[in-house]
């Protein structure tokens, strides 16, 4: 299978595993043994708000620089690694998936842990996880070990899980005024490492590790290992002070100890539900995710069976992610603008728009799948900032970690299940089949925002009208 022999009876490649482990482990023990100097008792009333906000982003751009090209690097070569190893199609989409099966499982978790303790160390032991999940990643590509991949994949998935509780850590000392904008930023970040880590670990990476006598494969793997330790070295040494712990958002220790983490997930969920806001914002989260996702998985098959070159998918595949996060500090700043709520509603529009496009547009042809999927990405972005911010603001800064984990939980999950009911969906009636159930997802969803503008405009005239009613007495 590899040019260089039999990857699991090379002596040379068994010494190269233990190496990297033993590296690995040493790196991953000198940063998690080390002193967390965000002591809560640390005196950090008199630091200046404005200042250490303007420090946080700054220091999230760049993590998330790391942790998008950590991501991609990761992902790129599940499938194909996978398939390589097992000769088997969907076993290659099972390995694919678990990413999302790693991002969903680690949600809830990573944000009760910072819940307890800061997003620096939160997102510190996010990215070791990510970082330890590429390292196993390197091991299963020499050994040919497709249960070993399955659990790397899904580690890595842990690095998108910080990756997305980033955004909310930009905004815990953010004002009303700039919290869109805050989020915006954040997400745009990821553009540079998405962008440039697709391109290295493919090109790069895959054939640094050949002239190593490595599996081509190992290279997007040991690139994802390196970028996530970078990642979390950013974090653990210079996200200081902790944005959560300067905000005052962190559990009591009364609280921890009185609550399981079933019951923090459970609290949070009734806060949500008891929320009209709130249940708007994940309802965007979950609605932009999963047109997202469900359509994207198979946009490149719907392609394929068209006969297009996979220079033509893969060009489609950079508009669909250009539309997801180039734009996003535009979006930020219309957010804070204009309002939370007519964003989502315009991302609702958006995404029924591509979706249609995409649904419409016949196998051999390219432009309105282009298009289309342009604009799912685009509408992704407007309802992932749009509602990340307003689900932030609906809550005092004690109860937003929980709810903030819990709308990721949700996110995720409902993600994953409209990648694998996609397949199910063309398998049994057509692309265009998934396109309109989209639409229709996304169609409920603006429905829902009109209903909220209406009868708020409502209140507030019937409030205005009472209010001068007792002026004029």
């Amino acid at each position: 299978m590899f040019p260089y022999g039999t990857p699991g009876r090379n002596p040379t490649h068994c010494q190269q595993v233990t190496l990297s482990a033993t590296a690995v482990g040493a790196i991953l023990s000198a940063m998690t043994s080390a002193p967390d100097y965000d002591d809560h008792s640390t005196a950090i009333e008199s630091t200046d708000h404005t200042q250490a906000q303007s420090r946080t982003i700054k220091v999230l751009m760049t993590s998330q620089v790391f942790g998008g090209m950590g991501l991609v690097a990761g992902y790129i070569p599940a499938a194909l690694l996978a398939k390589e190893i097992t000769g088997n199609a969907t076993l290659a989409g099972l390995a694919a998936a678990m990413l999302s099966v790693g991002t969903t499982g680690a949600s809830f978790p990573l944000a009760g842990y910072m819940y307890r303790t800061g997003r620096r160390p939160g997102l510190r032991i996010g990215y070791l996880v990510a970082a330890t999940g590429a390292a196993a990643g390197i091991t299963a590509a020499i050994l040919s070990l497709y249960p070993l991949l399955l659990v790397a994949v899904a580690l890595i998935g842990v690095g998108n899980a910080c990756n997305l509780a980033a955004r909310y850590a930009a905004a815990d000392l953010a004002t009303e005024a700039t919290r869109g904008r805050s989020i915006g930023v954040i997400v745009w970040a990821t553009t540079i490492g998405s962008a440039s880590g697709s391109y290295v670990a493919l090109a790069g990476a895959t054939a640094v590790a050949a002239s190593l006598t490595l599996p081509s494969l190992a290279g997007p793997y040991a690139l994802s290992l390196a970028v996530f330790l970078v990642a979390a070295f950013v974090v653990h040494t210079r996200l200081r002070p902790d944005p959560l712990v300067l905000a005052g958002g962190l559990q009591s220790d009364a609280d921890t100890h009185n609550s399981s983490r079933w019951a923090e997930l459970s609290r949070a969920t009734r806060l949500i539900i008891g929320n009209t806001n709130a249940l708007i914002a994940v309802g965007a989260l979950i609605t932009s995710q999963v047109v997202m996702v469900g359509v994207m998985t198979m946009t490149p098959l719907h392609m394929d069976d068209g006969g297009q070159s996979e220079a033509t998918i893969g060009f489609m595949m950079t508009l669909h992610i250009l539309g997801m996060y180039a734009f996003s500090p535009i979006i930020g700043y219309l957010s804070d603008r204009l309002g939370r709520l007519p964003m989502i509603g315009l991302a609702a529009i958006i995404l029924l728009l591509g979706a249609e496009f995409a649904a419409h547009t016949p196998a051999p042809e390219p432009g309105g799948v282009m298009l289309g999927n342009f604009l799912i990405g685009l509408g992704w972005g407007f309802g992932v900032i749009a509602g990340s911010t307003l689900l932030t603001e609906s809550f005092t800064v004690s109860d937003r970690v929980a709810v903030q984990g819990a709308a990721d939980l949700a996110m995720s999950g409902f993600g994953a299940a409209g990648g694998l009911l996609s397949g199910t969906i063309v398998s049994l009636r057509s692309y265009g089949e998934l396109g309109h159930y989209a639409a229709s997802f996304s169609a409920l969803l603006l429905l829902t925002v009109a209903w909220q503008l209406f009868t708020g405009r409502r209140r507030q005239r019937r409030t205005t009208g009472d209010l001068q009613h007792i002026g004029a007495n």
